[in-house]
């Protein structure tokens, strides 16, 4: 009988993680390492956030809290939901998670039979098809290539249905293409989905405020309020306020699927750390110009690197709508040799090649379900992307 679950044999380890991990290792070996594989803003949690973890500290809020989150950082989530998103709910509707991976992880491991199918829009976020696989279902990818913008059309979305269908996960803005769904476009695949009303929306708002050239962000439950019932929405602080180390996410949804979360979060991890709670809360009630001047910052260097990855011969880098990743197609590459001697056979080839020659690791598009493309986060500084996008440039004059 082996020891190790079954279970794990159905799931990878991260591929983010893992190029990140390489990186680590090549950087400690001495080599000059250009990490651009991480989803990580490099500014500082804001000061007000701070104070508020130090405060928290010193008044001695180091104990158990609720399981699911305090009735503050609850209150403070619902006046966020109807202040920014136009959405009301109650603090019973309301779950507070270890970050944003657990409440999607928590609503499929509490929703999910075996055989039961979640679509999944390709490029994805790795972890969504893991999770589904890990809880019992069946994860159903629909690719939506770089001529859809990356985004799901509602007639691949009506394609996609089944009756063993159970959610729709959708992403906008979208790691990894940083694509973001208008108004017009989300109304069209809400108009699919009350169609099927036995179908569930678990959408990944993580993104909600880095959004560029004016484009409005919007999502499910406020453009379709009869779909509310049956809609997580998840937000968190982590990308927001560079809180990633804090490890606070967030969901709102019907009561009873907030209970079931609830209840398997009581038999797992229990209750989010206490000061990341109430840093969340400050960051939620607090001043929010900081998320405008992250915005432009962000937007300079998306600018920086689309064009920066365009001028390099066998590269197409279309323009995201938000997020802080570009996801370049590489297929003018394929076949080619590196300077360095590989065959570009695929984007994993290409995005090793490219850090073993130049220094520079970025994610490869297998790892997002949609080749042939690789992923950069460009959340790090502009000398440094400027750096990269010279080094990718060298790189792909190089290959023959």
């Amino acid at each position: 009988m082996a020891f190790i679950s079954d279970r794990l044999a159905r799931i990878k380890p991260s591929p983010t993680m893992a190029m990140t991990t390489r990186a680590a290792d090549l950087r400690a070996q001495g080599r000059d390492i250009i990490s651009l594989s991480a989803g990580e803003p490099d500014f500082d949690t804001p000061l007000n956030v701070r104070d508020a973890a130090k405060a928290a500290i010193d008044a001695g809020h180091t104990r158990y809290t609720a399981v699911d989150g305090t009735p503050s950082l609850k209150r403070a989530i619902a006046e966020k939901f109807a202040r920014e998103n136009g959405l009301n709910y109650t603090t019973s509707q309301i779950t507070v998670g270890t970050g944003g991976k657990q409440i999607l992880y928590n609503a499929l491991m509490a929703t999910l039979d075996d055989g039961d199918e979640v679509i999944v829009p390709a490029p994805y976020w790795v972890s969504y098809p893991d999770m589904v696989l890990l809880a019992g279902g069946s994860p159903v990818i629909v690719e939506c290539d770089q001529t859809t913008g990356f985004r799901l059309s509602p007639d691949a979305l009506e394609a996609a249905i089944t009756p063993r269908t159970k959610w729709l996960i959708l992403n906008s803005p979208s790691n990894p293409s940083g694509a973001g769904y208008d108004r017009a476009q989300m109304a069209a695949l809400c108009a699919v989905l009350l169609r099927h009303p036995h179908v569930w929306v678990l959408t990944d708002d993580i993104y909600e405020h880095l959004v560029f050239d004016g484009f409005e962000f919007c999502t499910p439950a406020q453009v379709e309020p009869r779909l509310k019932d049956r809609v997580l929405t998840m937000n968190g602080v982590s990308k927001s306020y560079a809180m990633t180390g804090w490890r606070i996410g967030y969901g709102a949804g019907p009561e009873p699927l907030i209970r079931a979360m609830a209840k398997l979060q009581s038999q797992s991890t229990s209750n989010p750390c206490s000061i990341s709670q109430y840093a969340a809360e400050a960051a939620l009630t607090g001043p929010q110009d900081y998320i405008t001047d992250s915005r432009a910052v962000f937007q300079r260097r998306r600018d920086l690197v689309v064009a920066g990855l365009n001028a390099c011969p066998g590269l197409d880098c279309p323009v995201p709508q938000g997020a802080f990743y570009v996801y370049p197609s590489m297929a003018r590459l394929i076949g080619r040799t590196s300077a360095g001697g590989t065959l570009i056979d695929s984007d994993e080839a290409f995005a090793n090649a490219l850090l073993d020659e130049t220094g520079v690791a970025v994610v490869f598009g297998a790892a997002f379900g949609l080749s042939p493309h690789f992923r950069i986060s460009y959340a790090t500084g502009d000398a440094v992307l400027s750096d990269a996008m010279s080094r990718i440039r060298r790189f792909c004059e190089g290959c023959n």
